[in-house]
């Protein structure tokens, strides 16, 4: 009973593996669609509460504004362009709103440096992708607010630490520009990657399932077949 309760629950791992591989093509179709698609406005205050990664992470968003060139915060980064930060920066818009912008990437030893700066203090339009915050846990460092060293993009404690009141409960990874190439901080470094190993894991169940019922089958034939064969012989002499 036992080794029969163990081949219906490893596959029903493997059918459950099957059903997460569908899921996670599915959402890799729908960010797929999503950072090709034509860039909307980004959610404004009244939407903020239906935002969620279901159906925003990784949209193509646009937002104009003012820089509040004094508020950012560097965030510890790890890029295709080695350990650094990235240098988020809330932009205030018309209706007074405040958006946390990741304007992109800058390397450990520009830490102080002007070269990262806000230069524009007029209207600017910033497209590129939602992202919700980063709450931190996991393989992230919890922050340190009285300290400003920040491990995870969590816009609500950064915009608490700042003074800025409530914020966008998002943030918007800055799309590259032919404007900006060369120039920091470096934008575009967004990286999009799903593990989508379920295909693996549903074999591997599969398997363990089959050798698990070809055992059972072995050692209950072999338990068997001296009581056949006792059964047998009895039959036999008794005719």
């Amino acid at each position: 009973m036992a080794a029969i309760l163990l081949v219906v629950g490893l596959a029903a791992l493997a059918v459950w593996q099957v059903h997460r591989r569908a899921q996670k093509l599915d959402l890799i179709a729908r960010v797929e669609a999503r950072i090709h698609a034509a860039p909307t406005s980004a959610p404004g205050p009244e939407h903020w509460a239906e935002v969620s990664a279901a159906t925003d992470e990784y949209r193509r968003v646009v937002v104009t504004g003012r820089w509040i060139e004094d508020r950012s915060a560097l965030v510890q980064a790890v890029t295709e362009l080695g350990g650094g930060y990235w240098v988020m920066t809330p932009l205030a818009r018309d209706d007074g709103t405040k958006i946390f912008v990741n304007r992109g990437f800058i390397p450990a030893t520009e830490r102080d440096s002007a070269a990262w700066q806000v230069r524009n203090a007029g209207s600017v339009t910033i497209m590129g992708l939602l992202r919700l915050s980063e709450s931190g846990g996991g393989f992230l460092r919890a922050n340190a607010p009285a300290s400003d060293r920040w491990y995870s993009r969590d816009v609500t404690a950064i915009a608490a630490a700042r003074g800025l009141g409530k914020v966008a409960p998002y943030f918007i990874d800055t799309e590259r520009t032919t404007t900006s190439q060369g120039s920091l901080p470096v934008a575009g470094l967004t990286v999009i990657a799903f593990s989508n190993n379920h295909l693996v894991y549903a074999l591997t169940w599969a398997a363990l399932a089959l050798m698990t019922a070809a055992s059972t089958i072995f050692v209950t034939l072999d338990v068997l077949r001296p009581r056949w064969f006792g059964w047998r012989q009895a039959g036999l002499n008794e005719s």
